[in-house]
């Protein structure tokens, strides 16, 4: 009994070592269990790896793998800290030649039946309120338009502490 384990054992492994690199990634990849398959492949590139540097190395220098390996590393290394030393800071970046207010001179205003407005600037550029807060201007005030939370924009003056939220329309 013993006996047959053993050979079967041998026939099997012989076999295994015998199988193309598709069969062997085929029998991977038919693994139920997730560490095990991971530790499967891990095997199989690790042998993959060691037949191709079996093959190419008479033909390269060590000097030279060490050179390029270096260079890899340094590399690597550089941009996995500035990736991971940025992360999440995409947001808090300040760009020097970004304006956060502005003021403008209204020239026209326009009220819809819900009683949101459409401001028409001296410059041309035109913003309507989203939000249903009462909001009066007269012509020829000078308001100012802010940049607020999660890119919206809002509008009042310095005269009084109300805003209002506004999109540009034109």
């Amino acid at each position: 009994m013993r006996l047959t384990l053993i050979t079967a054992a041998i026939i099997l492994v012989s076999a295994q070592a015998n199988a193309s690199i598709e069969q062997q990634l085929s029998q991977c990849a038919g693994t139920a269990d997730k560490l095990e398959r991971l530790i499967c492949f891990d095997k199989l590139a690790a042998s993959v790896k060691d037949n191709v540097t079996n093959i190419t190395s008479p033909q390269i220098t060590p000097a030279a793998v060490t050179t390029v390996a270096a260079t890899t590393a340094v590399v690597t290394t550089a941009s996995k800290a500035s990736a991971t030393d940025n992360f999440g800071m995409e947001a808090k970046r300040v760009d020097d030649n970004a304006v956060d207010k502005i003021y403008l001179e209204v020239q026209s205003i326009e009220e819809d039946a819900y009683g949101a407005i459409k401001v028409t600037f001296t410059n041309g550029q035109v913003w309507k309120q989203t939000d249903n807060r009462k909001f009066t201007l007269k012509q020829g005030d000078t308001v100012y338009i802010e940049k607020a939370a999660l890119g919206s924009f809002l509008l009042g003056t310095d005269e009084r502490n109300a805003k209002a939220r506004v999109k540009r329309l034109k």
